[in-house]
This record gives structure tokens, sequence and C-alpha cells, in this order.
């Protein structure tokens, strides 16, 4: 006897149940084709993830469970397993839905919320408590969602006592680099552990900061037997025999030597399961690292603008290699007719920036408009001399060109209804490194979470496939061109160090005494701290962007404005 399992990887749109009811329901049909028995979706697919505090609202949890009778309603004979938001007892649930011909047969509730980074669970679902196995034709499936498979004695060891067959895990697992040798690595884990084959089965898309990288996959016999495409929907069908574990025997002997003291609920499905084995799946390949982080970027950027309505871009080009990469990001997200290229210069620009900007808009085939903005500039030193007669020039006057900029683009924005890309990278927004509603306005910031290193890296690779990132923009050195011969590097340090001060304090929270066994320049380690923590108040006001490393600033790293705290 073997089971045919469905593993739907969609992208839903949060709190669009109409749309990811249709598209739930479409996949269920796209699995009749290959005669599917389990058909899994991911953690709340139908109500798209992360919830937040649309599952507090009672209008929207019965609407969510209405449009989950109405997909109930076409299912058949396959048994079909779907994340949705549950409410029993005036509770609210993270809830796995288990239908089968026309019905709800019954629901698994999670047991375990994360309350951790860009997780708020226990805020506003309460914890399951009742453990079910779906017995199937005699092949018994235990089912768990996302966060309980992390424990090692959670819901998984106890169905694994029970004799399951087979465990599924649901899931709405969101990106960061790395993210998917852990997964695996976990899995394969608690493959051993439990002696069962599991289908861990993601959500794929963008919400907001969040990236979905889908990746959903098998694991058997200690490793990855099939692996789902990346950061893209798909569909894969694989099948697994019942008695298809690490050691039969052994999981036979483990019922005899281990007491199980919970009480496990089993829910019968009266279903011939008469499939041959066919599908066996099929690994798609693991990316190298700079095709990971810009397919993550690019399906964050993309998902965030059209989910919100819009299909048009404006970026302002500077020349640079922000602003470049960005250019290239929005091209290939909503294509050459849709963006928006914009050249801003000043006195302090060199005539190699304007020719780099022009030709990397000639090069994506991108509309581009030119401004001069020094009389402009002009007119506001000349109206501010009143104010400022006497005093000497700093900030200020960079800032005011920043932000003449800023409302040129916004301008733009609000004539062509294009929502404006800014290209704020995380090494600058760390330190401060850029202008509040200046260089900073935007509705999505696609490299927030990417280091300066990074970016090089991403550019070189994606001028691998076509060269359209001028060659001198790579080579030369960053300046922001707000007076005359700045440079980054001579106001924040090199950006091979920088990105290292900032990883270490942000994402391993290092003390300034740990630091200086990396870095030796006291004086250095301690001016970027400092810049770090004054800066909150900028970063709480930059546009969101995807998060691409372990730690974002948004929702992983959560501090006040005021805070004095540095050592």
């Amino acid at each position: 006897m073997n089971i045919r399992v469905a593993i739907c990887q969609i992208n839903p749109i949060v709190g669009n149940l109409e749309y990811n009811k249709e598209k739930i329901i479409s996949y269920i049909q796209r699995s009749r084709e290959y005669n599917s028995d389990l058909v899994v979706f991911p953690e709340l697919a139908l109500s798209g993830y992360l919830i937040e505090d649309l599952a507090l609202r009672p209008s929207f949890v019965k609407k969510n469970k209405e449009a989950m009778e109405e997909i109930s309603k076409f299912v058949n004979d396959e048994v079909v397993i779907v994340g949705f938001v549950n409410e029993k007892n005036g509770f609210v649930y993270n809830s796995a839905a288990i239908l089968y011909k026309n019905r709800i047969v019954d629901t698994i509730e999670k047991f375990h919320l994360p309350n951790y980074t860009t997780f708020d669970e226990k805020r506003i679902f309460k914890k399951g408590n009742e453990y079910k196995v779906i017995n199937i034709g005699g092949y018994k499936v235990g089912v768990v969602i996302c966060q309980d498979a992390w424990h090692p004695d959670g819901p998984l060891r106890k169905y694994s006592l029970y004799g399951i067959d087979l465990s599924i895990v649901i899931n709405g697992s969101p990106f960061y680099v790395g993210k998917q040798q852990e997964r695996e690595a976990l899995i394969i884990t608690r493959n051993i552990d439990n002696l069962v084959p599991i289908v861990y089965v993601n959500l794929v898309g963008g919400e907001d900061d969040l990236v979905f990288d889908g990746r959903s996959f098998v694991v058997n016999e200690k490793k990855v037997i099939s692996r789902a495409k990346s950061f893209e929907e798909d569909l894969m069908i694989i099948d697994i025999p019942k008695l298809w574990s690490l050691n039969q025997k052994s999981h036979e002997n483990r019922l005899y030597e281990h007491i199980l003291h919970e009480e496990i609920k089993e829910v019968y499905i009266q279903k011939e399961l008469k499939n041959e084995i066919k599908f066996l799946g099929s690994l798609s390949d693991n990316l190298v690292f700079e095709e990971e982080v810009y397919r993550a970027i690019l399906l964050g950027l993309k998902d965030y603008v059209i989910k919100s309505g819009f299909n048009k871009v404006v970026v302002g080009i500077s020349g640079g290699i922000d602003s470049a990469i960005t250019s290239v990001l929005c091209k290939d997200a909503f294509g050459s007719e849709n963006v928006i290229g914009v050249w801003m210069g000043s006195r302090y620009n060199k005539i190699e920036s304007y020719e780099d900007a022009k030709k990397v808009a000639q090069n994506l085939g991108i509309s581009f408009y030119e401004f001069n903005i020094d009389e402009i500039f002009k007119v506001y030193l000349s109206e501010l001399d009143r104010v400022f007669k006497n005093l000497e020039s700093d900030t200020t006057e960079e800032n005011l060109q920043s932000r003449i900029r800023g409302n040129i683009l916004m301008a733009i924005s609000n004539k062509f209804k294009a929502l404006v890309i800014s290209t704020g990278n995380k090494s600058e927004y760390a330190v401060g490194y850029a202008t509040l509603y200046g260089d900073m306005v935007g509705a999505y910031a696609p490299l927030k979470d990417v280091y300066k290193t990074w970016i090089y890296k991403i550019a070189k690779w994606r001028n691998q496939e076509e060269l359209v990132i001028p060659e001198r923009i790579i080579l030369k050195r960053p300046s922001a061109e707000l007076k005359e011969n700045q440079y980054d590097e001579d106001e924040i340090g090199p950006y091979e160090l920088l990105d290292r001060v900032i990883q270490m304090a942000v994402e391993e929270d290092l003390s300034i005494y740990d630091i200086l066994n990396y870095v030796n320049d006291e004086n250095y380690v301690i001016e970027t701290l400092n810049r770090i923590r004054i800066n909150e108040f900028k970063r709480k006001q930059s546009p969101i962007g995807p998060k691409i490393t372990k730690r974002a600033f948004y929702r992983d790293r959560r501090y006040a404005n005021t805070n004095k705290f540095l050592i």
C-alpha cells in the first residue's frame, strides 16, 4: 500500500479569502490529474500569512470559516489538508482543516506558538491540546503545523510512538539566507528520531517585509529525496509506500519500548488506496548565494507592488551601485515598460555619474527623465539665508538636495500612479547614512536588509546573465555626491569593515568587547555602535523591505528610539 501526495506550494494574499479560496480549489483540481490521495497546502494558506490582527476580527474569522466550507464542497475522493484560522468555543486557533467528500471532517490545531523575531502568535492564537492522527484506509498520517516540528518532544514524537506511517508538516516559514539548510537539517533529524518519512510543505510569496521561499521537500532515509521549486509556486507529486521508514523493525520495537501518555484521537477516512508507485519526486537545485538573495528580493518587491494594487514603479538613478541594481530588479519584476528612471543632477554630480545612470536606463530599456536640481537648490538656499546667514555649510545643505530629489520622485509617483522604490541598503540604514524625507522616501526598499558588500556580489552575478550594469559603476568608489570630493568610506569607513561590525552587533548581539576581538579599532567600533543606536528613529520611519538576513530591522530587532545603552 502507498499513498500519493500532492504538495501544493501556493502564493496566497493576506486577507483575500476569495482569491485564496479559488487558488486552493484550482490546485485541488490540478492534483486530480495525478489521481492524488492526499492533497496538502501550507500553514494558513486560506487566510494568508502573517495573519496578525486579522485573526482578532470576528467577522474575518467567520468569513474564513465560511470559505473553508465552500472549499470542502469541491473535495471528492481526495483527502485535503488546508491551513486556516479556526474558532472554537470563543478561542481562535492556527489550524489545519481535514477535508473529504464535501465536508470538513475535523481540524488539527497548532500546539507551539512562536513568539520571537517575526512572530507574535501567542498574542493572537490559543494553543491546541488535542492530538489527532488521520487513518486513510489503514494508512496513518500525523499532521503537524510548522513550529510543532521544531520541538523534539512535540506532536510528531507522539504520533511516531502511536505508529504513524507518514508525517505532514505544513508551514509558513519565512526566508533568510541559510534558512533552507536549517529546515532540511532539522527535518532530517526528526526523520532519524521518529523513523517516519516527512513531507514539509511551505508557503511561497512576498507579504510586506517577509518573503516565503517555498522549497517544500520530502525526507526519508536521512536525506532529502524530493524538493519543490524556489521562490515560485509549484505542485509536487510523490508516492510514499506504507512501510517506508528508516527501519521498520526499529519502528515497531519503539512502540513497545516507550509509553505514550497522551490520548490520540484517530480520524477515520474510509478511502481505498490503489495507486501503483509512479511518482518518486524530483530535486530542484539549491541556489548559489547571489541568485538566492536576488530571487528573494525580486519576489518580495514584485509581490509587494502587485498585491498593493500597483504595476508601475519609479526609481531615482544616481549612477551608483544601489540605484543600478534596484533598477535592474524593477525591470525584472515589472518589465521595462513599467519602470520610470529619474536622474536628478546637481553641481556636485560627476559627468561619469550621469553617463552611467543613462547607460543603465538604456541597457534596461526603461523610461529616463532628466532633471537639474541646481536652480531649485539655489532658491532654497536664498530663502534660508535669512536664517542661516553667517553659518557654515554642513549636512543641512547636503540633506536639502536629497529632499528636493525626494519631492521630485513623489511628484512623479503621484502623477503617474507609480510607487517610488527606495534604493537604500542595510549598511546605510544601520548607521543612518541616508536622508530622512530625502533618499529614504519610497513605498518599498528592496535592498533594506542587504549589506553593501553583498550588493556588489549580486551585481557581478547579475551581469553574468547580461551586462546591464556598467563596469565603471562596480569599480568606482561609492559617493553620495552631495558635496565636493565626498566618498562614503571617508565618513563611515570601508564597507567591508562596516558590514562586519553591523553583522556582529545587529545579528549576533555581540558586545563592544566581543567585537574588538575581531576589529582592532576601538574608536571606530564605538562610533559605529553609536550611529546604530541613535538612528533608530530614522529606521522606524524608513520604507519596509524584504527580510534577507537572520535579523532584519523592523520586526526582528525592536529598540526604543530613546535607548541609551551602548555596550
